[in-house]
């Protein structure tokens, strides 16, 4: 018989050992992870010992019920000291990076920052933002003014605490909270003047002011890395959204956009980028940089894949398959892009919650020895409570259900909180989160049109009257209904005992006037409310008008003319505005067309472009604008304050009514070229104004026209369609327009027309081309 069969023909099983086995069989031990959060909340997280990061970082996500979670990431503290702080790789085992004792501590925080709040579809995720935001500037981590910071934290203030009432808030009512490092008693009377000019803000309203003001910070959003230059000078190197950017001594240097860096990498404690050449350059440019180490080089060079992958790509790029004798490290960013992140949230929209803010934590300034220190006040319920820090003072309260203890220490910045998670020390929690427990001050969004009679209004939502009073103007009639807290969400300006009109100063984001149609916007002047002319009435008298609508059933009936500018006629005489680069000579002409446009490119990233259009002035006073505001044209203005200068204004030569048409002639120079493009730039029409606008285009004889605009945007009509249908034929005065072709696309539509004098056949008119937007 062979051995294999005499295998098969024979078997034993030992039943009792195998039950004595399960019976004693030791569980794995668990993985144990404390994670801060920005609200000062901890969570303790079990996991497999041999789980990824990506699993914690699941279960943070899943607490907090986040949606856009993309953003954000975990950061614990290397056994070296709080110099070392590292960002929780999602790809490797939790245990092969942390290297200090169990449990591990975490922090969670704000891993890249969005270059505009309002791409944050959610009220939730702002929320988070500002908590950071509040952290950085409060730990100097992010540096800024102190005019700045005062409004910021008067934004803070405001998002906390609400309305500033003189009977609540009493004298030093802010010293209990802490905005910047170093908090001064004039400092708070400063944000205290800023709280008061807040008045009338929700907290999501304040939070995103707050967002809005702090995004234009030189330090904002910059995940800084010491660093020497070629000459041995301490730098420091910024990643940002838009490239690396260079500070010396906190001020900002250089700037490294993504558009101009071909290819960054690293050897040792060398960290190199390579920039595309120049017009005037004949090789690319290597710059090189000395880090401290070569674990803060690989990290730094880390830092940069990720937020190029996150802020310019569409898709991660997949990792390359290794070779045997590849060199260099194959990592790339394996998270969601902002754009996935982006698109996700419009595929899903908004979800509808409700949370509740975390208080912020209370101070008291403590004398010791002639030395002022911080300390940080908070309250417990002692009950069962064994780990009391050895440093903190008790002060019993009256007592309740349970005896309530107050407990202060010293104040301890963040990097001494992570020296401490590191070595084992506990940390007592500040503050316990309610599970689930969230509200929110949006408004629900409307049902669907097909749901809802033409004459009802839901949310905001209304139906719109434009009425014209002899082609002057259009008035426009706005509904809005507040919200379930009684808001409309909108500010006023003006009144009888302010000798100036009522207007519209502020409209909230996400608010009943906000999602109206017709929107209210800012500049609008208000003339009557729910019918009756509001002229005579005082300030005060138009806000508790406006406020007793809130109870009545049809809501907030507006009167508004559209678009009033009411301001000081002085204007700044002299501005700086930066100097931007230009095509260089050399560039063969074939090839100025795209080095122009990677120029542009390189200055829309940088923000070179954005700040030269922001200092540009508003009207230039050496240049008057009589004709425009004489009584005869009001008429032929769309706005009030979009009018053409006397010295460079069209004037039409044949006209029944007059030479006046809101049109300007603009001359652009190209730089170094010597050629000159001449346009004219112009309103769009009114009904009363079209035999004008095909007259100007007559005698200027200009064949293309470009309209920039819709005829209604968001319920406000922008342009009177001035021009025929296809294959029609409309006579504008003396002259005829026929529409001869027409071409529609998604962006765009191309049409031409025949134009003709009526008087002056002769001359057969001329072909029009013309291009509007959808």
């Amino acid at each position: 018989m062979s051995l294999n069969r005499l295998r098969a023909s024979s078997g034993t099983y030992n039943v009792r050992e195998s039950e004595l086995a399960r019976q004693y069989l030791r569980p794995e031990r668990m993985l144990r992870c404390v994670v801060c959060f920005l609200d000062d909340t901890q969570q303790t997280f079990e996991l497999e010992r041999k789980a990824k990061g990506h699993a914690l970082l699941d279960q943070a996500f899943q607490h907090l019920d986040l949606i856009e979670k993309d953003y954000f990431g975990l950061q614990y503290a290397e056994a070296s000291g709080p110099a070392g702080l590292r960002w929780l790789d999602a790809t490797k085992k939790i245990g092969k990076q942390v290297r200090t004792a169990e449990p591990y501590w975490f922090y969670f925080r704000v891993k890249f920052y969005v270059s505009d709040p309002s791409k944050l579809q959610e009220e939730y995720t702002r929320y988070f933002f500002f908590l950071q935001l509040k952290q950085d500037i409060l730990r100097n981590v992010l540096v800024c003014p102190t005019s700045t910071a005062a409004l910021l934290a008067g934004y803070a203030a405001q998002s906390e605490l609400g309305d500033y009432n003189p009977d609540e808030h009493l004298s030093h009512y802010l010293s209990e909270l802490r905005f910047i490092p170093g908090q001064t008693g004039e400092f708070e009377r400063e944000v205290e003047e800023q709280h008061k000019q807040h008045k009338g803000q929700t907290p999501a309203d304040a939070e995103f002011n707050y967002l809005e003001h702090a995004k234009r910070l030189d330090m904002y959003g910059v995940d800084l890395h010491q660093a020497r230059d070629q000459s041995g000078v301490e730098i420091m190197l910024g990643v940002t959204a838009v490239g690396l950017v260079v500070f010396q001594n906190h001020v900002k240097i250089n700037t490294f956009s993504w558009v101009k860096i071909i290819k960054i990498s690293f050897k040792r404690k060398q960290f190199f980028i390579q920039l595309r050449r120049e017009a005037s350059e004949h090789s690319d440019s290597l710059i090189g940089f000395n880090m401290l180490s070569c674990r803060t080089c690989k990290e730094l060079w880390k830092a940069c894949v990720e937020h190029h992958t996150f802020f310019r790509l569409h898709v991660p790029k997949a990792p390359s398959r290794r070779h045997v004798f590849q060199i260099g490290s194959r990592f790339r960013y394996s998270g969601r892009t902002e754009h996935q992140t982006m698109q996700d949230c419009k595929k899903w929209g908004k979800v509808e919650r409700t949370f509740e803010r975390s208080p912020s934590k209370k101070y008291a300034r403590r004398t010791v020895g002639g030395h002022t220190t911080d300390v940080i006040v908070e309250e417990r319920t002692i009950d069962g409570l064994t780990n009391v820090p050895a440093n903190t003072t008790r002060i019993t309260a009256p007592p309740t259900n349970g005896t309530t203890t107050a407990y202060i220490r010293p104040y301890e910045s963040f990097n001494n909180r992570l020296v401490a998670a590191a070595t084992g020390a506990s940390v007592v929690n500040t503050y316990v989160r309610p599970k689930k427990a969230w509200s929110s001050s949006e408004v629900a969004p409307p049902p669907p049109p097909s749901s809802r009679k033409p004459d009802e209004y839901t949310n905001g939502r209304s139906s719109i009257d434009h009425r014209s009073e002899n082609g002057a103007e259009s008035l426009v009639v706005i509904r809005i209904k507040p919200d379930e807290q009684g808001r409309f969400g909108f500010n006023v300006k003006g009144g009888c005992d302010q000798n100036m009109p009522v207007l519209v100063s502020r409209v909230a984001p996400n608010m009943p006037a906000d999602l109206c149609t017709p929107r209210l916007n800012e500049g609008d002047q208000v003339l009557r409310i729910n019918g009756n002319d509001i002229s005579v009435m005082e300030h005060d008298q138009v806000v508790a008008y406006i406020r007793q609508s809130a109870s009545n059933s049809t809501g907030l009936v507006l009167t508004v003319r559209p678009n009033v500018y009411v301001g000081d006629d002085e204007e700044p005489e002299a501005q700086c505005v930066p100097e931007l680069q230009r095509v260089a000579r050399t560039v063969p002409p074939n090839d100025r067309l795209p080095e122009s446009v990677r120029i542009l490119n390189d200055s829309l990233a940088s923000g070179l472009t954005l700040e030269q259009f922001e200092q540009l002035y508003r009207r230039n006073v050496a240049m008057t604008m009589s004709d425009a505001r004489a009584s005869s044209n009001l008429s032929k203005n769309r706005y009030r304050d979009v009018s053409p200068y006397d010295q460079t204004r069209v004037k039409i030569q044949e006209c029944p009514t007059g030479n006046y048409i809101n049109a300007n002639f603009v001359n652009m120079e190209i730089p170094t070229s010597g050629v000159v493009n001449r346009y004219i730039a112009a309103q769009g029409p009114l009904p009363n104004t079209c035999a004008d606008f095909w007259q100007m285009i007559w005698e200027q004889q200009s064949s293309l026209v470009v309209m920039l605009t819709t005829k209604v945007e968001r319920g406000r009509v922008k342009c009177h369609q001035y021009w025929p249908d296809l294959y029609e034929t409309v006579d504008y005065g003396l002259l005829q327009v026929t529409c001869l072709k027409e071409e529609e696309t998604p962006s765009f539509a191309f049409r031409e027309f025949a134009l003709v004098h009526l008087e002056v056949r002769a001359r057969d008119g001329f072909l029009l081309r013309f291009t509007t937007a959808h």
